[in-house]
């Protein structure tokens, strides 16, 4: 059979730029006459003073002790940092705070001047455009294995250990610049010499040493392939995934092998992506590579293992969920991406129309019973709960989870991992949560009928219980309640609501265009021309910003079936998911389907999405 022709994700970035000497004498590099804090020695610099911004600024001279409390006053008003909150009074601008920024962390801080900087090839070869524009760094020298940046985030301690363990280097060392010095310097260096996954997998196939693994098979030596594993190209490749990867907004990272090639994919806005595959024969090298930041066994290719890479790009922790499996052709890994600054933990912000907001929130605040969120793997139905919990969170509240795993971490909640390999089960932990005194439960899913008993246990003696189910829509939650063996009388006594949903895929806002679809998609969704007429469906053309498909970003359609006392009685009396979906929709539900129209015809996504994530509601009509 033939294959189809596949779609490859565009590369990045970057070609060297010649340059002069890597120290603070070059041209470019002034060091400025402001006070500055200690050495700009080693990656965790010492600290110039444990003292707080503020005082730092009044020390350098910066602030006097009025506007000390002016920005203080200001700052209890608006939440905002002591020092954007100062520069957005006009007190200090952003160069002051950068000084006292790189002063408090004990940096050396200075002038970088983009128009005469003259950097090393060798440095600015080291880190490709992509690196530099998401750690917001840039490289000005590179001796005897040290790498020196530039950094317009001093705060970032950890971006530096993220640099030492993705370069081949044997030490960072970091100056502080304003960001915008940083960002010209970037623009200026790499402007017209982007290097992509296809110049770096070019170079791969050209270096002599990675060729040497070519007709290898059989055993591997160990020693050889930790080489590979550490070779400049191959650390290239890896990190240019992954930043990729970040940077699209990608939720998993697909490293697979097969008998004639090594596939690299990740998944972005819920649909796979494949980049340009690196030759076969280094297939173990990368994988090697991987297991390595991962800190697992690369001599052990027989068991499936896990591990995590831990990030912080742009100032913003990232963790990478690494998860091995062997396969006949070698090891295929996948990297879950947790990245905080995407996942927005507010309730507002994702997707849910109004009317379903509001009766949502009424549901969360009940003092008890169970609410409900179904749907399948990859639905959100993750986010839309800890963002949930992330409103109830106060000081008052006792909440505690049950997950496997734990995917974000939230100050002042107790979570609690599962392990079924020595026992800890979603019931045998939710048996010991109830002794620790909670007002909140969050069972992570409903499997098995011991776990949805408890959790109807816990919801009758006064707890407020929250979970997931994979059902396709919300009145299927009931029936699927019930299979588990869960007696209906007791269902009635604790359920207040069930939320379905699904993840589509937006139109981007950047090139969306209104269009006529076809007769036949119109008839894929139920409708006619006739009953469309005056009403605007979009669709994206493609453009840089969405990478040519169309789409950029994902958002939520809802079905909310809120349990009446009808309701109730209907399941007391065994009505099938038929009956209670109608009633849902007498009392106002609207299902998946019609929230799909209506996200179709506000422009948020397209029919093809809609078909593709619902079913048509020929029951309902």
């Amino acid at each position: 059979m033939a294959k189809a022709p596949r779609k490859f994700a565009s590369g990045l970035k970057k070609k060297p730029r010649p340059a002069g000497a890597g120290d603070f004498d070059a041209p470019g590099l002034d060091a400025p006459e402001a006070p500055s804090g200690g050495g700009i020695r080693g990656s965790r610099p010492k600290v110039g003073s444990h003292k707080k911004i503020g005082q730092v600024m009044i020390d350098l001279g910066l602030l006097t002790d009025e506007q000390f409390q002016l920005v203080r006053q200001k700052q209890d008003e608006t939440g905002q940092k002591f020092g954007m909150t100062a520069v957005a009074l006009g007190i200090i601008t952003r160069e002051m705070l950068t000084q006292a920024l790189a002063e408090q962390q004990g940096m050396k801080s200075i002038t970088l001047d983009p128009e005469n900087l003259k950097v090393p090839p060798a440095a600015i070869e080291m880190v490709p455009e992509t690196m530099c524009t998401l750690y917001k760094i840039f490289p000005v020298g590179l001796e005897e294995g040290v790498l020196t940046i530039v950094m317009a985030d001093p705060s970032n301690l950890a971006a530096l250990d993220d640099l030492r363990n993705m370069l081949s280097v044997s030490d960072v060392h970091a100056v502080v610049a304003s960001e915008a010095e940083v960002e010209a310097a970037i623009s200026k260096t790499f402007a017209g010499k982007r290097e992509s996954i296809e110049d770096i997998v070019r170079g791969m196939e050209e270096d002599e040493e990675l060729s040497a693994a070519k007709g290898r098979h059989g055993s591997i030596d160990l020693d050889s392939l930790e080489e590979q594993a550490d070779a400049a190209p191959v650390r290239k490749l890896i990190n240019m995934v992954l930043l990729m990867a970040i940077r699209d907004r990608a939720s998993d990272i697909h490293l697979e092998p097969f008998e004639d090639e090594f596939r690299m994919r990740y998944r972005a806005d819920g649909v796979m992506m494949e980049l340009v595959p690196p030759p076969r024969h280094l297939a173990a090298a990368i994988s090697s590579r991987v297991k390595v930041m991962a800190n697992l066994d690369i001599a052990e290719r027989r068991v499936p293992q896990d591990g995590r890479i831990e990030l912080t790009v742009g100032g913003n922790p990232v963790d990478l969920r690494v998860s091995v499996l062997p396969t006949m052709f070698g090891e295929a890994i996948v990297m879950r991406i947790l990245d905080r600054s995407v996942v927005k933990l507010d309730l507002n912000n994702i997707g849910m129309p109004q009317g379903v907001l509001s009766k949502f929130k009424l549901l969360i605040e009940k003092p008890h019973g169970i609410v409900l969120v179904t749907g399948p793997t990859g639905s959100g139905k993750t986010t839309t709960l800890y963002s949930a919990l992330n409103l109830l969170n106060t000081v008052d509240t006792k909440i505690i989870t049950s997950e496997d795993p734990i995917e974000y971490d939230i100050d002042g909640i107790v979570q609690a991992p599962v392990n079924a390999d020595i026992g800890v089960t979603f019931a045998s932990i939710l048996r010991a949560v109830l002794r620790q005194d909670p007002d909140i439960i969050l069972v992570g899913e409903i499997r098995d009928f011991e776990t949805a008993q408890i959790a109807v246990q816990s919801s009758l003696t006064g707890h407020l219980v929250f979970s997931t189910l994979h059902t396709n829509d919300a009145p299927s939650s009931v029936t699927r309640l019930m299979d588990m063996g869960v007696p209906p009388f007791l269902l009635t006594a604790t359920i207040e609501g069930i939320l379905a949903q699904r993840l589509v895929r937006k139109i981007c806002q950047n090139c969306r265009q209104p269009y006529q679809p076809s007769v036949e998609l119109l008839f894929e969704l139920g409708l006619t021309p006739e009953k469309i007429r005056g009403k605007n469906v979009y669709q994206g053309r493609g453009c840089d910003k969405c990478n040519n498909t169309g789409f950029k970003g994902r958002n939520g359609i809802f079905e909310l079936f809120e349990i009446d006392d009808e309701i109730r009685q209907m399941i007391l009396d065994g009505a099938t998911r038929d009956v209670l979906a109608a009633a849902g929709r007498k009392n106002g539900m609207m299902t998946l389907r019609e929230a799909g129209l209506e996200a179709i015809f506000t422009g948020v996504t397209t029919i093809e999405e809609i078909v593709r994530e619902t079913v048509v509601d020929d029951d309902l009509k």
